[in-house]
């Protein structure tokens, strides 16, 4: 019985720190950006695909769920360029499969030509439309995975 609590204990901590998050949280701030790179007031995928899927997301929301909120930051550098788009749904997201085809066609997971990367943790879906070694691109991965454990 002892075991119990502490168990449901960090379980409810787990839960609540990963309910609490906002996009506003998730985004990276003026510090986390390096310095090489600026913001960029238009969108900067690097397929069509996932900018359509952000600009157009209500279309979809039979298939991934409806969106509840959504974001996109946008940055470019002399050797860079691309944009991160964030989801919160009103419930999980569950349109994985989908993603997947829409983003990567048959090859079912990045290529050269469709470098997108997404994580979906819970209400939350982030799509990173950059080149394979993108700094900034690794900096927001690292921010992600550490708030959406």
């Amino acid at each position: 019985m002892k075991l119990t609590i502490p168990l449901s204990t960090l379980l409810l901590l787990l839960t609540t720190n990963l309910f609490s998050q906002t996009i506003a949280d998730l985004k990276l701030k003026n510090k986390e950006i390096p310095k090489s790179y600026t913001f960029s007031d238009s969108d900067i995928c690097i397929t069509p695909q996932a900018c359509t899927f952000y600009n157009d997301i209500a279309t979809y929301s039979n298939i991934v769920g409806v969106v509840k909120s959504k974001a996109i930051q946008s940055f470019r550098s002399k050797t860079d360029r691309g944009s991160i788009m964030y989801f919160e749904f009103e419930h999980t997201f569950k349109g994985d499969r989908f993603l997947q085809g829409l983003l990567w066609g048959k090859a079912g997971e990045p290529t050269e030509e469709h470098p997108e990367e997404y994580l979906a943790k819970g209400k939350f879906l982030i799509i990173w439309s950059f080149k394979p070694d993108s700094t900034l691109k690794e900096k927001s991965e690292a921010k992600i995975e550490a708030l959406l454990p």
